[in-house]
């Protein structure tokens, strides 16, 4: 497996970056600073995973008898999963008022503040 993951994540990370900058709506930036979050899980998952390694419940077996994957990694991905939605839940917020105040939701519409 090695490297896969994390050509993944750069793979998919490229490609939300190149459609951040050439992005001309606010709402397609948002979905693409989403799929951009969505690269670090990749990449948390490349770096927790183990060849044969099992649930972390020693219950059952003998700690040291077989190679377990770290829970600490699974439970940062999930927290990073809610961290992201809520954030693209709170710019789509934002990007719908910035509609409805100016009219609006391209980002080269709304070049100066208006008090």
């Amino acid at each position: 497996m090695g490297a896969v993951p994390f050509l993944a994540a750069v793979w998919v990370l490229l490609v939300a970056l190149y459609g951040l900058v050439t992005s001309r709506n606010l709402i397609h930036a948002v979905g693409c600073l989403a799929v951009a979050q969505s690269s670090t899980y990749l990449m948390l998952l490349g770096v927790g995973y183990r060849r044969g390694g099992t649930a972390p419940v020693f219950g059952d077996l003998e700690p040291g008898s077989r190679p377990v994957v770290d829970p600490v990694v699974q439970a940062l991905t999930l927290t990073d999963i809610v961290v992201g939605a809520t954030v693209t839940a709170l710019l789509l917020a934002l990007t719908i008022q910035l509609r409805k105040r100016h009219g609006t939701i391209d980002p080269r519409a709304l070049t100066g503040l208006r008090g």
